[in-house]
């Protein structure tokens, strides 16, 4: 049976994870976020999620309902991409808060994370 929870294991907690993100993932990009993605290769299997939301995104409330949105995504799609991965996501300006559904984070996402796990699968 899988848990659909978000343990502690799965988050980038540290400075030093989030720039090694930074440093040495790779950019992608897609309509409204940034994903830094970096390949593990120790550690536990399965994606880490770190988030960098600006407060040039809004206020408190703006800014957690990005936040919250997104890791319901990651949350809800942990067992489809169950690939050593640290992702960092960093929204771009252009995105509304009050205007991020569930919808727009699955289709701006999912293509973006099947690719990564065709190119995990190549290599």
């Amino acid at each position: 049976m899988n848990r659909l929870v978000w343990d502690k294991e799965r988050r980038l907690l540290g400075s030093p994870q989030f720039t090694a993100c930074y440093e040495h993932g790779r950019k992608r990009f897609t309509k409204r976020f940034i994903l830094f993605v970096l390949r593990r290769d120790d550690g536990p299997s399965g994606l880490r999620l770190g988030l960098t939301v600006s407060r040039k995104m809004g206020n408190a409330v703006a800014r957690n309902r990005i936040k919250r949105v997104v890791r319901e995504y990651f949350r809800l799609h942990q067992y489809d991409f169950e690939l050593p991965l640290d992702i960092v996501v960093v929204p771009k300006r252009n995105l509304e808060a009050s205007q991020l559904t569930l919808a727009l984070a699955t289709e701006e996402f999912s293509p973006l994370l099947s690719r990564a796990k065709a190119e995990a699968a190549a290599s």
